[in-house]
Formats: C-alpha cells, structure tokens, sequence
C-alpha cells in the first residue's frame, strides 16, 4: 500500500519537489541503506504466548501514542497539499499518533495544533527545532511551541551544516515557490518585520547550548540526530528526556551508518534511563517490530507520510497510519506479543547468519 501510494505521490507532484522530498546527500548511499539494513535482519516469533487482545499503546515523554508510531518531522508539507500540515496534524490526531512538526513548517505552531485539536481532545504535538545561532531565536521559537500547547520539544543536533542534496542541486531547487514559507521562522528577533528568517545552523552549538534549553522549559527535551553511543550517554547527561536515532533520513551526512545498525548501541549506552526512538528507514510494520525488538520505544515516520499527503491529503496520511499500525499489529500477534514490550533483542537475527 506505501508503494502505491509513493507513485500515486510522484504523478500528483511536480517533479523537483518530489525530488526534494525523495532526496539524499551525496550518492545516497544512506538513503538507500536505512531501508536495507531493515531487509538484512529477520524476527524469531515466539509461540503459545500471545493473546487476540493486544494493546499498542506507548507512553512517552510529552504525550501517550495509540500504537508505537510517531510522525517525523519533515518540511513543507504544503509542497506536497494546499491543506499542509493541518491536514497531517488531523490524520496523526485522529491515528491518536505522536505528531512532530517543526521550523520548517509551512504552517504556524499554534494552527498546527490547532488543526489537530479539531479532531482529537489532547492530541500529542511536539515541536522540532535547531539550535540556531542567533541571539534569542532559538528561546523565541522554545516559547511559540510552549504557547501553542505542544507536549514536548525536539532538538536536532545532527546539522552543524546543511546537507548537500544531490538532486536539489541539479535541480536548481534552493528556495521554496512564491507565498510559501517556514512560517516559524516569521517575526523572530533579528529578522525583517512580517518576515522570515532562514533556519539558523551552526557547527559552533555545544552541549551547553542545548542544555539552556532543557533548563529554560518545563517541557521534555528530546534530542534527534543521535548515532554515536557516547553520545546518547552525553544527552541523558544534560537532561534529556529521550534520544532519537537518525542519521536525518539520509539527508545530511553519506557515510553514516544506517540508523537500525546504530540503535542497538544507543539503547546499551541509555541503559533505561530514557527512551528511544528510531527514525528513518522504516516502510513497514515489520520494521517496526523489528525496531522494537532492538530497544526502541516506538519509530518515526518521514517520507511515507510525505507521500500520502501528496496522494490524497489528510485521508492519504491517515492510510499510511493505519497501514503501518495494522502491519505492525499482525507482527505482533505472529511474534507472540501482547504488547510491544514484548518483543525483545533476542528475537532478532540477520538472515543467512542464523544457526
């Protein structure tokens, strides 16, 4: 169904802008290796232990999810739909899925939420961002997402530089089409009045950067972009409330790891402390499961998401929920799970090396 949704996503789009959304750094090497390394591992079910009733649900810091499958952050979705990210936020909401939208929304924090409150009580928002380098911005853009009723933010720290696109390059894409823009990133200090600042990275942002920002909210912190173990270590050790595996979808750095080789390493050197998630690679339920059984507490979803909105709006990102919540659920019952803690690191093999 996420096969077919992605070509109905490619006729529906134009063809630079499925590019940007399809696209990689380098030779994509990364991009094409989250997905294999998913296709190299296989689950060993256990039997007579399951049950017909099984519960999906995870607790989170910032907000419980209906089922182990949060929405990732990615950019501009009203390249891919007039209704944008609303129409994403009302799907996630009505999915009861975490939803992480961020600076590089085409639409305002507080509309994205409200456009998920439209449909459900208390969905769970969660607002992704930059250490930007600027006086002020990054506590402005910390305050919007607290004012707009998010229940958690998400760092990324793995941008000291933007990545190269390959294919944006050759496209001469560099900026996004007439009354378009990353609508977070209006009215911000230091930028024009009315107007929009770029997204601010900078390879100077330190581990104390980020943690003037754990110390400046109540909200839990959450960092994304994390692939070394130590490293994971280093943000519990600043307070963070859980760390995000990703190598960025394969959209900063070619010579990366794929992001479900580095989770086993991660969730050793987090030690329960706080949870993890896994972003990137994942087309499936069984790459949920199998990223699960890994330590993850629940995955992200990027490009799938992308393309249901493309394909037919807030009822495409809906299917792509619901698909891969309910293929994940059939794993589950075929693993002998009740619930997804149930699946653990024992179950997980690499094909041709069992035995």
């Amino acid at each position: 169904m996420l096969a077919r949704l992605h070509e109905e996503a490619r006729r529906a789009l134009d063809p630079v802008h499925h590019d940007y959304y399809a696209g990689g750094v380098g030779a994509e090497v990364v991009l094409a290796e989250n997905e294999a390394a998913f296709a190299r591992l296989a689950l060993l079910p256990r039997v007579l232990r399951g049950s017909s009733r099984r519960d999906l649900a995870v607790d989170l810091p910032g907000g419980r999810s209906a089922a182990p499958v949060v929405v990732s952050p990615t950019a501009f979705h009203r390249l891919a739909h007039p209704d944008g990210e609303v129409a994403t936020a009302r799907a996630a909401a009505a999915a009861g899925a975490v939803l992480i939208t961020g600076v590089a929304s085409t639409t305002a924090v507080d509309e994205v939420v409200a456009g998920a409150r439209s449909v459900a009580s208390h969905p769970a928002v969660w607002f992704q961002l930059y250490l930007d380098p600027a006086p002020g911005v990054t506590d402005s853009l910390v305050g919007r997402a607290e004012d707009a009723g998010c229940g958690a933010l998400v760092v990324t720290v793995d941008s000291p530089v933007f990545g190269r696109h390959t294919r944006d390059a050759a496209n001469g894409f560099h900026d996004l089409p007439a009354g378009l823009a990353a609508a977070n990133m209006r009215d911000l200090p230091g930028g024009p009045p009315g107007g929009t600042r770029d997204i601010g990275m900078s390879a100077d942002q330190s581990w104390d950067d980020l943690r003037r920002v754990v110390e400046r909210t109540d909200l839990p912190v959450w960092v994304k972009g994390v692939l070394h173990p130590a490293d994971a270590a280093e943000a519990v050790a600043v307070g963070a409330a859980g760390v995000v595996v990703s190598n960025h979808g394969g959209r900063q750095f070619d010579v990366v790891p794929a992001a479900v080789d580095a989770l086993p390493a991660v969730v050793d050197a987090v030690a329960g402390r706080v949870p993890v998630l896994l972003d990137g690679g994942v087309h499936g339920g069984g790459d949920v499961a199998l990223a699960l059984a890994l330590g993850a507490r629940a995955v992200g979803v990027g490009r799938p998401v992308l393309w249901g909105l493309a394909a037919a709006g807030e009822a495409g990102v809906r299917q792509v929920l619901d698909s891969l919540v309910d293929e994940f659920d059939h794993a589950l019952a075929l693993c002998g799970g009740q619930r997804p803690s149930d699946l653990t690191r024992d179950m997980v093999v690499r094909r041709g090396a069992f035995g």
